[in-house]
C-alpha cells in the first residue's frame, strides 16, 4: 500500500473505509515499516504514558492516547477561528484559512469516535477505571499537550504538525502491534452504536485495524502539512 493509496481529502469528514484484505495489508505494512523519528516532546509523552499506564498495550491505555490525539486539531481549529477574525474582509484568504479548519475539524471528530468505540468496549468489559488515573490525570495531560500544540503552531506551524505526525505514527503502530497481540479478535463480532458513523465491520480485529489505517492518515496529513506555508 502506498501514501497515494491512503491520503485522502479530509473535508468531506470521512475517511476511507478499507476492505478486510486491505487492512490486512495496511496492517503488515505498518508493522514493517521503521517509526519515525521522535521528536523531544513526542518521547517525553510516550515515556510518561508507558510509567503511568504501563508498557502493556491495554484498551486502557489506547483511551488516554485517543483523549490526547483530539488535542493538535482543537488548537489548530481555535487559531483558525482567531485568524478569520483578523482577516475576514480579505474574503480568498478567510476561505483558504477555513478549509484548513474544515480539514481540522474532521480529524478531530474521527478521533472523538474512535474514544467512543473504546470507551464502549471498556464499559461492556467491566475494566476498573480510576477516576484520577483514568480522568483528571488525562485532562491534565491533554491541557498540557493542548497547550504545547497550540504555541508550537503559533511560533512555527511546521513545528505543531511535526510533533503531531509523531504521535500519529507511535499510534498507527501500537494499534496495529496490539491486532497482532490480540488473535481472538479475528473472531469477535463489532456491534457498537457508533457503527453507523463509523462503520461496519466483520471483526473487532478490523475495526482496530481500521482506526490503525485512519492514524496513517492523520500522520500522512501532518506531514504533507509540515512543508505548507501556514494557510495556502
Amino acid at each position: 500500500m502506498t501514501d497515494d493509496r491512503v491520503v485522502s481529502p479530509l473535508a468531506s469528514g470521512r475517511l476511507p473505509r478499507l476492505t478486510h484484505e486491505e487492512l490486512r495489508r495496511a496492517q503488515a505494512e505498518a508493522l514493517a515499516a521503521p517509526r519515525r523519528r521522535y521528536g523531544i516532546a513526542a518521547r517525553a509523552l510516550f515515556t510518561a504514558l508507558d510509567v503511568v499506564y504501563g508498557k502493556p498495550r491495554t484498551l486502557s491505555k489506547f483511551k488516554i492516547l485517543e483523549l490526547v490525539a483530539r488535542v493538535p486539531y482543537q488548537a489548530w481549529e481555535q487559531v483558525a477561528f482567531v485568524a478569520i477574525t483578523h482577516v475576514h474582509t480579505r474574503t480568498g484568504f478567510a476561505r483558504r484559512i477555513h478549509e484548513r479548519l474544515a480539514r481540522s475539524r474532521a480529524q478531530q471528530d474521527n478521533e472523538m469516535f474512535h474514544l467512543l468505540i473504546i470507551e464502549e468496549l471498556l464499559a461492556t468489559s467491566d475494566t476498573p477505571q480510576p477516576r484520577i488515573k483514568f480522568f483528571w490525570l488525562p485532562q491534565a495531560i491533554a491541557f498540557v499537550y493542548y497547550q504545547l500544540s497550540w504555541l508550537l503552531f503559533v511560533l512555527r506551524p511546521s513545528w505543531s504538525y511535526r510533533l503531531n505526525a509523531d504521535f500519529e505514527d507511535h499510534a498507527v503502530h501500537e494499534y496495529m502491534a496490539m491486532v497482532a497481540e490480540h488473535p481472538e479478535w479475528e473472531n469477535t463480532p463489532f456491534e457498537s452504536e457508533f457503527a453507523a458513523d463509523f462503520g461496519h465491520f466483520a471483526s473487532l480485529a478490523d475495526v482496530f485495524r481500521q482506526i490503525g489505517h485512519d492514524e496513517l492518515v492523520h500522520k500522512i496529513e501532518s506531514e504533507d502539512l509540515m512543508t505548507e506555508p501556514r494557510f495556502r
